[in-house]
């Protein structure tokens, strides 16, 4: 069983998971509810790159994650390109009231697959979330979210709710477990592992719709 380790322990890797989905889907604040385990109805999100780092124990072993999130650059492909590189894990998130921002994984998850373009597509982790199930006003049919995840290698589905944090310790386990995995299987060392960020003119702050 995994487990999340709050002990400053120096973890043996660091892995990068992306998170993506349309704007106003609930990704900043779901990532700070896992990280922060709090909730906040409004956040400021950064243009650019924005990320949190969280110690996992995976049966025993400390690997720290880094978090990337593209809150607030949509619109800024060429950021997001640089920004998915050397990922080991991808979160696709909709908002189970927005039939559209399910729809558009699709579109995320193509071009996320074609700015890193790993030897195998098919072998690459990605896990879905559904966020706001707090809302009990689902939009998106829980057969067409099945089918799609089966058309694309089986991707790992939660119904969560940033809000209430329900499933949502649950979803990035899992997305952790995958993201050692996949570079244990590309054979990575130590040294090709992330250690640094350059954040320079990347952290100008606007307003976001965190639900």
């Amino acid at each position: 069983m995994f487990e999340i380790s709050v002990n400053k322990i120096m973890p043996d890797r660091i892995h990068k998971i992306v998170v993506l989905g349309d704007s106003c889907v609930g990704k900043t604040t779901l990532i700070q509810s896992y990280a922060n385990e709090r909730y906040t109805s409004s956040c400021q999100a950064t243009i650019g790159v924005d990320l949190v780092m969280k110690n996992v124990n995976l049966n025993g072993r400390i690997i720290s994650v880094q978090i990337w999130d593209t809150a607030g650059m949509e619109r800024f492909q060429s950021i997001a390109a640089n920004m998915y590189r050397d990922s080991d894990c991808c979160v696709l998130v909709y908002d189970v009231t927005s039939p559209d921002s399910f729809t558009n994984l699709d579109m995320w998850h193509t071009d996320f697959l074609k700015s890193i373009s790993p030897i195998d597509t098919t072998r690459f982790p990605f896990v879905m979330i559904g966020n706001k199930a707090d809302l009990n006003d689902y939009n998106v049919s829980a057969e067409e979210v099945r089918q799609w995840c089966k058309l694309n290698n089986n991707i790992p589905h939660f119904e969560i709710s940033a809000k209430d944090s329900r499933h949502v310790e649950d979803a990035f386990r899992i997305a952790s477990k995958l993201a050692m995995d996949y570079a244990q299987e590309r054979g990575l060392s130590e040294a090709d592992f992330p250690t640094t960020l350059e954040m320079d003119g990347l952290n100008q702050k606007k307003k976001c719709c965190c639900i």
